[in-house]
């Protein structure tokens, strides 16, 4: 299944993480003209991660 991007809003708690700036001006690239902020797609794409990760491989999350 393709990524793709949705406006979803749900609860949160803010975390500090590092990216390589040219990440960030990549990510940023892809989303400008979009609503989705920086924190959705980070968020969308670790989740999309997750999910199609080898079941073996998969860490213990809970929702």
């Amino acid at each position: 299944m393709a990524f793709q991007l949705n406006n979803e809003k749900k609860e949160t708690e803010n975390k500090t993480i590092r990216f390589p700036l040219p990440l960030i001006k990549e990510i940023e690239s892809v989303l400008e003209g979009t609503e989705i902020t920086f924190s959705k797609f980070v968020i969308q794409a670790c989740e999309y991660a997750l999910k199609e990760m080898e079941p073996k491989k998969k860490p213990l999350v809970k929702e």
